[in-house]
């Protein structure tokens, strides 16, 4: 019996632990992932007071213009590289690094809104984002780099100032 058991253990111990490794990777990435949204809704919504708006002119009455930018580096997990490299090899979205993306540029406008809110802005103009990768994996026979993204937003952050009516003395 026990002769039988080393046999089984033997021949499916060495495929036992990749795919333990790949489940304890997704498990923890999903973790990390919803703990980063909930974050970032919570952010959100502390920071709705600030406009940003994709407007190159601003208005006469804008005020006290400086620039603000937020900056993120994000990388993907080992899970989420080994789908990405089997949709490239079936095609299709890749929907793990959708989410990747999304949660930089989010945490990007959202360091953006908080340097501006330090700044006491109420709204930014011209908000652009930049976005380049970093500390790339390249995987044989494959022309594409999977890894880490980094993601800049920027704009001009300033106040609308108050309009000044005199009222006509009588």
């Amino acid at each position: 019996m026990s002769e039988t058991i080393m046999l089984i253990t033997g021949i499916f111990l060495p495929y036992l632990l990749p795919v333990l490794l790949l489940a304890v990777a997704f498990v923890f990435g999903s973790r990390a992932e919803k703990k980063h949204y909930a974050g970032i809704l919570a952010r959100e919504d502390a920071l709705r007071h600030i406009m940003v708006l994709s407007v190159k002119r601003p208005p006469k009455s804008f005020a006290e213009q400086r620039l603000v930018m937020g900056s993120v580096v994000v990388s993907s997990d080992y899970f989420t590289r080994l789908l990405a490299w089997f949709r490239n090899i079936f095609g299709g979205n890749v929907r793990g690094y959708e989410t990747l993306l999304d949660r930089a540029r989010r945490e990007a406008v959202l360091r953006m809104k908080a340097q501006a809110d330090e700044l006491g802005a109420e709204m930014i103009l011209n908000m652009k984002f930049e976005t380049s990768t970093l500390g790339n994996i390249h995987v044989p026979q494959q022309s594409s780099a999977l890894g880490t993204v980094e993601v800049l937003a920027y704009g001009t952050a300033g106040k609308l100032r108050k309009p000044n009516h005199a009222r006509p003395e009588v």
